[in-house]
């Protein structure tokens, strides 16, 4: 498809980048400007996209976003030993209709991902992620989404989406291809105890904050499993933004950050989204924290070590371990040291579900099922295979 319906990156942002260093990051990508057009897609692992939506926000006043400071933040910082090539294709603009941004954002990251160009996308209101989800309906696959969030957003199926009921409507509306729904950073007191039981009844998975705070190598596993991620800012601190966000509980700046190395390291992740920008008088504290995150992001592709096929790998260790009437497959990879669990696949002639056969897993695991104890995940996700 042609990109070049895109807004290119604003003049202002493209004048400061003449300022910068030869070697900073924005003097080291391909940008979308006014005057050159959008550059070729040849050869480019990753795209970075804003989508300037934000009407399904259930705080909407009428507010237009502009994602310049961002822009600008992440253009200063220097890439790491990369061999990652980044595209800034700009943004794209509110349709007539929301549902018009939603078939553009649609169209725009499918044909990004038959190209296998991950999209790094910066958006207005979080609903944004039900486009983002169904760009992988091209695949016919079911797919993992990982949503960083203070809360569900499961919301009211049966009326109109907003960035608070968006999960839901993956859930219930056809075509049916989400295969998981992962939540990292949830408070309970945000959430309704009706979401907190339809999430254990459907055996999704979710981590509360604190449990994540004390641990925050528990998402490695979760990510690792990922197709999709997105990230509401909302689930950071406010001290962390400089009052940017309300809630005085949620992640840090180095956890956030960590979050997204771990998403980028994930062999599986092919779309990123941070979603919730809003333009405020404190946004420039805001801005470069997503400026690092997108940049761990990408730090991460560069350390991805390819374990995709870890099953049939030779160098790969195996190890059985009966537990009650069942016995559990572990998968250990010798190059990086981490574990998978084999889910014993249901031929229900499902091939959406072929490829959900390995679900990664922690050393952890491993041990707890030796002492006859079988892992959470583990159950849940054979549940799902049996439906």
């Amino acid at each position: 498809m042609s990109f070049e319906f895109l807004i290119p990156v604003s003049d202002l942002v493209t004048a400061h980048t003449n300022l910068l260093s030869e070697h900073a990051l924005g003097n080291q990508i391909k940008i979308h400007t006014a005057a050159n057009g959008v550059p070729d897609l040849e050869k480019i692992d990753v795209a970075i996209l804003g989508i300037r939506e934000n009407r399904n926000d259930i705080n909407f006043l009428g507010e237009n976003l502009n994602f310049d400071t961002i822009r600008k933040s992440l253009y200063e910082l220097y890439p790491g030993n990369w061999s990652t090539n980044i595209v800034d294709l700009g943004d794209i603009a509110p349709g007539n209709e929301v549902s018009d941004t939603y078939y553009l954002v649609q169209e725009v990251l499918s044909a990004l991902l038959v190209k296998n160009i991950i999209p790094v996308i910066i958006g207005g209101s979080q609903d944004l992620v039900y486009a983002q989800y169904r760009s992988f309906d091209i695949f016919e696959r079911m797919v993992n989404l990982v949503n960083v969030d203070s809360k569900f957003d499961l919301g009211n199926s049966s009326k109109p989406i907003t960035n608070t009921s968006f999960v839901g409507k993956i859930i219930v509306e056809q075509p049916y291809n989400l295969f998981n729904y992962s939540n990292i950073g949830y408070q309970t007191y945000f959430n309704t105890q009706e979401e907190i039981d339809l999430i254990e009844k459907l055996y999704f998975d979710a981590y509360r904050l604190g449990e994540v705070i004390s641990d925050v190598t528990v998402v490695e596993p979760i990510m690792r499993d990922a197709d999709i991620v997105s990230v509401d800012l909302g689930v950071i601190n406010s001290t962390s933004l400089n009052g940017y966000t309300a809630s005085p509980n949620g992640f840090d700046g180095r956890e956030i950050c960590a979050i997204s190395r771990y998403a980028g390291i994930s062999d599986k992740v092919k779309s990123f989204g941070i979603y919730e920008f809003k333009n405020f008088k404190n946004e420039e504290t805001a801005s470069l924290l997503i400026a690092q995150m997108i940049w761990y992001f990408i730090e991460g592709i560069n350390y991805r070590s390819n374990e995709i096929d870890i099953k049939n790998l030779k160098s790969t260790l195996h190890y059985n371990v009966p537990v009650e009437d069942e016995v559990l497959s572990f998968y250990k990879s010798v190059m990086t040291g981490r574990w998978w669990i084999e889910i014993p696949f249901i031929s229900s002639g499902n091939n959406k579900l072929k490829r959900h056969t390995l679900l990664p897993c922690t050393y952890n695991d491993y041990e707890r099922a030796c002492n006859q104890e079988i892992p959470e995940r583990w159950y849940k996700a054979k549940q799902k295979n049996e439906v």
